[in-house]
């Protein structure tokens, strides 16, 4: 038995599950259950279905590491559900999950501690377009309020799309909210057990870092390290914690940010379960901060926690 096995136990990799970000996850969770198998962790591929509490407890686990994106893995289902069968995970608690995954309760909770997110209105239906317009001018961005990896979102710069981005972002349920289009650069930080990792700096030849421009488009660039000075870095490390804590986030994860042309940084989300492939943005800062996929996917798991 490797020392690893002795430390873990039998390790669930739960992947899969049933949001729109399954096969995102798939792969994910196939790249950390490679990675902990060759390091000797007893690690197991779980593809989570309905039955999940049958599964777990018929495999006698004694760990999870959570690689589900979106609904279902990402929003506290799994967690609450980890916690009350006494098993440590991965990640964030309930509370955390699913107020990260819901960008609507993220801002106000942010707007509420004082920390810079770009202004917004919820829209409720077709009729609230034009007032939305009217509050957040345009350009604006339509965004499913409970959907990941910018499945459902939409750049508008005519009010004549409006409705057709409300369409699109309600078609994902859930609330829908349009967000002030902010002009500048798109960064990343990731966070390791209340580490904040070099930052990533992302460009796209898209209106936005969209789901296409994050798994399908070859010429979107990561540039790490960002080009930010270290002074700069060490400023924003302090905001991005400060907002992954307002949240209630831990272990580990991404927040999502702009810098505006007025050197002015606003938060856009937290992410409570990235993608974990070795193309991803958390391994990818990572690395630039000396920690190769195997360490990192050992460090979170260190993380695990039972609520």
């Amino acid at each position: 038995m490797s020392a690893l096995t002795s430390e873990f136990g039998k390790v669930a990799v739960l992947m899969g599950g049933w949001s729109a970000e399954r096969e995102i996850s798939l792969l994910s969770g196939k790249a950390v259950l490679t990675a902990l198998q060759a390091q000797g962790v007893d690690a197991h591929a779980v593809d989570v279905d309905h039955d999940i509490a049958t599964v777990l407890k018929e495999g006698k686990f004694e760990r999870a590491f959570i690689v589900l994106h979106g609904r279902g893995g990402e929003d506290g289902t799994i967690q609450g559900l980890l916690s009350a069968m006494s098993i440590p995970y991965t990640g964030s608690r309930v509370l955390g999950s699913s107020l990260s995954m819901d960008k609507l309760r993220t801002k106000q909770i942010w707007l509420a501690a004082g920390l810079p997110t770009p202004d917004y209105c919820i829209l409720n239906s077709e009729m609230d377009c034009a007032h939305a317009v009217k509050k957040v001018g345009l350009p604006l961005i339509m965004k499913p309020a409970l959907e990941g990896s910018s499945i459902g979102m939409s750049k508008v710069t005519d009010e004549s799309e409006m409705i057709s981005a409300w369409q699109k972002a309600k078609a994902c349920g859930g609330v829908v909210i349009a967000e002030r289009w902010i002009t500048g650069k798109e960064y990343t930080a990731a966070i390791l057990n209340d580490r904040v990792l070099p930052m990533i700096r992302l460009e796209t030849s898209h209106a936005f870092y969209d789901f296409d421009a994050k798994y399908k488009a070859e010429d979107t660039k990561y540039i790490c390290p960002c080009g930010l000075s270290q002074e700069t870095e060490i400023q924003l490390s302090l905001m991005i914690k400060q907002s992954f804590n307002a949240v209630d986030a831990s272990g580990w994860g991404r927040v999502d940010f702009m810098i505006d042309q007025n050197n002015q940084p606003w938060l856009i989300e937290v992410n409570t379960v990235p993608g974990m492939t070795d193309h991803s943005l958390v391994p990818m800062a990572a690395k630039q901060a000396g920690i190769n996929f195997e360490q990192l996917v050992i460090e979170i798991l260190r993380g695990t926690c039972c609520e």
